[in-house]
């Protein structure tokens, strides 16, 4: 068990990303934190102590200090101590698009949980690294931080961006305190967040001739990677951005 004996906080933790990540690190042996927005994130936390593993749900809004305060006390209230913080939480909007037509309200929102969020995240949770002695931080960004979207996400894009670079710079940070801070960049994804753009064969088949391995990842290969990065494999990595993405940002293609 890679994770055994450790405690992970996941963000996100009702679907996607989140929920495959949660139940993977309790597979693995991690006493799991699982926060969502949703009282679905319930439902999380129960096929993880179904399964025989020990897990904890907390609903909170993590681009809210206070909640972004509290779900890191109730962490270490449940289980004693927080060795992973995994800040996955994320949104994107159908109608965000270009930098004409995405209104101001939706790049404030999305602002205010893809990249405040993460800061939030990182101000409450790295305390509790530091008092466990140390620990792993995994931001959740994007290939778009990387290659601009063939769907127009102007907020989202601009956000993972953001991402990635406050990623970087808390790796530095905190390099000599024995806490790791690294960036998890998925590539286009079958999940709810993608599909509901790619609402046709038509628009899915727009983007898949753009990635080299023919389809769309699975949320539960980035869980995989996210497995990685949290576990002692990934010991010398810190302000990595681990692209996860069937090739995309490799490759040149050309749409028909």
């Amino acid at each position: 068990m890679q994770l055994a004996d450790k405690v992970a906080l996941v963000t996100g933790a009702a679907s996607g990303i989140g929920l495959e990540a949660a139940l993977l690190f309790a597979r693995e042996g991690a006493k799991v934190v699982a926060v969502d927005v949703s009282e679905k994130g319930q439902a999380t936390a129960e096929r993880i102590r179904a399964a025989g593993g020990q897990a904890h749900f907390v609903q909170a809004d993590v681009s809210k200090a206070a909640d972004a305060e509290r779900m890191i006390a109730e962490a270490e209230r449940a289980f004693g101590r927080l060795d992973i913080l995994f800040n996955n939480a994320g949104i994107s909007h159908a109608e965000d698009d270009d930098a004409i037509h995405t209104s101001e309200a939706v790049w404030d929102l999305t602002f205010a949980v893809n990249v405040k969020g993460v800061f939030l995240g990182c101000k409450y949770g790295i305390p509790a690294l530091r008092r466990a002695g140390g620990g792993v931080v995994i931001n959740t960004a994007s290939f778009v931080a990387f290659l601009g979207a063939a769907t127009p996400q102007l907020a989202y894009t601009a956000s993972k961006g953001a991402v990635l670079s406050m990623t970087r710079e808390l790796a530095v940070i905190h390099a000599r305190e024995n806490i790791r801070v690294n960036a998890l960049c998925p590539g286009p994804l079958q999940t709810e967040l993608l599909m509901k753009y790619l609402d046709t064969p038509e628009k899915r088949q727009r983007r898949l001739v753009h990635i080299p391995m023919g389809r769309f990842g699975q949320a539960s290969e980035i869980a995989q990677a996210a497995l990685f990065l949290a576990s002692p494999a990934s010991s010398f990595m810190t302000g990595a951005a681990l692209l996860v993405d069937g090739g995309i940002t490799a490759a040149y293609v050309t749409p028909e």
